[in-house]
């Protein structure tokens, strides 16, 4: 009778993690000081801009640095701290908003101002709280859900932390762990109970913190402002 070998899971390689706005800050600073020294022609330049933005790992923006000095300065290794289990920032009691649906739908999505509490309640109904094009005007975000015979539904975009603290009555409450590579991301808790209903969170897989990418395009906007008005 063989024997099964059982081995060490290998730690994940740090080229294959998702990049984080801080990896794509990093990037695209290189970027413009080697364009201001003139290693890079303008054109260079903005070819790898737009490489930086659509890159989805780290590994993928290493590619456009791999070429210039800096690239192989030594740099400490981030240190990555999972989002605490409960939220530390003060968290009002009182709504910022209420999702409410009696036998019917109620539905938070796309572009609009998550606050720091919501409240989500589904009687015979169902809500849904889409985050994936939010604006996140705090860090952490707590949505209370209550499902009674009816169905909440929270999206998130997959590069925030996501936690999640509840139970059900003969029913189902399944809140994905998600930590963000990027330690100041949003944090989003969701809290609740479901009686003879379901209660589910997770991320929405492509979906990224939009103020995030739009950091990075004034960024390298402004750069290149910069360097063709001289």
């Amino acid at each position: 009778m063989d024997l099964q070998k059982h081995t060490e899971p290998q730690p994940q390689s740090p080229a294959g993690l998702r990049a984080s706005d801080a990896d794509r800050d990093r990037i695209a600073d290189i970027l413009r000081e080697a364009l201001a020294e003139g290693r890079l022609t303008a054109d260079e330049h903005a070819e790898r801009v737009e490489g930086v933005l659509n890159a989805k790992t780290v590994g993928e923006l290493e590619v456009f640095i791999r070429d210039l000095p800096a690239a192989h300065e030594r740099r400490a290794a981030p240190v990555y701290n999972p989002a605490p289990n409960r939220p530390t920032d003060a968290i009002p009691h009182d709504p910022d908003d209420n999702v409410v649906a009696v036998f019917s739908s109620a539905v938070r999505k796309g572009r609009w101002r998550a606050g720091r509490r919501i409240h989500a309640y589904a009687v015979f109904g169902s809500v849904e709280i889409d985050l994936s094009e939010a604006i996140f005007e705090y860090r952490q975000v707590v949505i209370k859900a209550v499902s009674v015979f009816g169905n909440v539904e929270v999206r998130v975009p997959e590069n925030v932390s996501l936690r999640g603290t509840g139970g059900g009555v003969l029913g189902n409450f399944e809140v994905d762990t998600l930590d963000s590579a990027d330690p100041e991301a949003p944090v989003v808790y969701v809290d609740g109970w479901a009686v003879l209903g379901n209660i589910e969170g997770k991320p929405k897989r492509g979906k990224l913190v939009a103020d995030i990418l739009d950091r990075v395009h004034r960024k390298v906007d402004k750069s290149l402002r910069k360097h063709l008005d001289h």
